[in-house]
């Protein structure tokens, strides 16, 4: 294996810090030198030493970029990038990857989407909340209470995860229509279940429900903004599994406080964890979770093999895989 051979793992304490950290720091070849901490500022030193940081969802900023000066790869450990200054990187000759042909995260976001779904359509958090008040609720809540079937699911963004969460719709007859900047070739269409491209606007207007899969950029940002929120149905649920400033959060806590939309279902905020401020965790029928969607015990595994195997590819010489930002 050739130079460069430090790498600092930078790994969240959210997402488990410097346990989860030390357990990937065993994967790297001997010769390999893995400094593990939670935050990039923690060892000044390992920083200013590192070719390479492996990061878990711990900015990497531009004061973290010039501190390094040697450093030539940034491997997100995740699908997600928007924690990387990737202008700073670009700027600095830095490659910037993530994990995004691994498909370690589509499993279980897929399968959060449609718990998130499930519990919307099936009212879970307050007909649960009621009994535990001995209040049955069926009365109240049967009116609100719907199918999955014959409903139409708007993706927005058909990569791997877009299309795990499109093939579990199929199982529950869903119809499944999908934006994103290129459309799929017909066979994958036909897979999913005849899958038909609109444009983001005709999306919003024809959707049951609307679930984001798309990264987070310059470019998507507050994509689902209070003019888009407006095209929505009242009958519709926004379904959020990606990244939490792909919605302008005020924006559809007004939607829900008018009852403009049926509900939401959000796993991820802007920011992370949100404050007590934030609207949406008293908006009306909302589920919400912590950023759940990719960090099951198998996916973490899946995660952190995917992100190990780029750096060790990339020491060895291996062109790097995945680049979101190249020099």
């Amino acid at each position: 294996m050739t130079a460069p051979s430090n790498v600092l793992a930078v790994i969240s304490g959210h997402v488990g810090g410097r346990k989860t950290g030390a357990g990937l720091a065993t994967l790297f070849p001997a010769e390999v030198n893995v400094t593990v901490v939670e935050s990039a500022d923690e060892d000044p030193a390992a920083l200013r030493a590192a070719h390479v940081i492996m990061t878990g969802l711990a900015p990497v900023t531009a004061e973290h970029l010039t501190a390094a000066p040697d450093l030539e790869l940034v491997q997100c450990a995740s699908h997600g990038f928007d924690y990387v200054d990737l202008a700073a990187a670009h700027e600095r000759g830095v490659r910037v990857c993530n994990i995004g042909s691994s498909g370690a995260e589509a499993q279980n976001v897929a399968e959060q989407t449609f718990a998130l779904m499930l519990a919307l359509a099936k009212q879970l958090i307050p007909a649960h909340t009621a009994l535990t008040e001995a209040d049955w609720a069926l009365p109240r809540l049967q009116r609100s209470l719907t199918e999955l079937s014959g409903k139409t699911l708007g993706i927005v963004g058909l990569g791997q995860i877009g299309r795990e969460v499109a093939r579990r719709a199929v199982a529950f007859d869903m119809t499944v229509v999908y934006a994103g900047r290129t459309r799929a070739d017909p066979g994958t269409e036909a897979r999913l279940g005849g899958a038909r491209h609109l444009p983001l606007d005709d999306l919003l207007r024809t959707s049951d429900y609307v679930s984001l899969h798309a990264p987070l950029t310059d470019g998507t940002r507050h994509l689902l903004n209070a003019t888009r929120l407006a095209l929505l149905k009242p009958t519709a649920f926004v379904v959020n599994t990606a990244r939490g400033a792909l919605i302008d959060q005020d924006a559809l806590a007004d939607a829900l406080e008018r009852g403009a939309l049926a509900g939401a279902g959000i796993d991820v905020f802007d920011p992370e964890p949100p404050t007590p401020a934030l609207r949406l965790l008293r908006a009306p029928n909302v589920v919400l979770s912590p950023h759940a969607g990719g960090v099951t015990r198998e996916t973490l595994v899946r995660i952190g093999l995917a992100a190990v195997r780029n750096v060790t590819g990339f020491l060895s010489g291996e062109p790097p895989r995945d680049l979101v930002s190249r020099p």
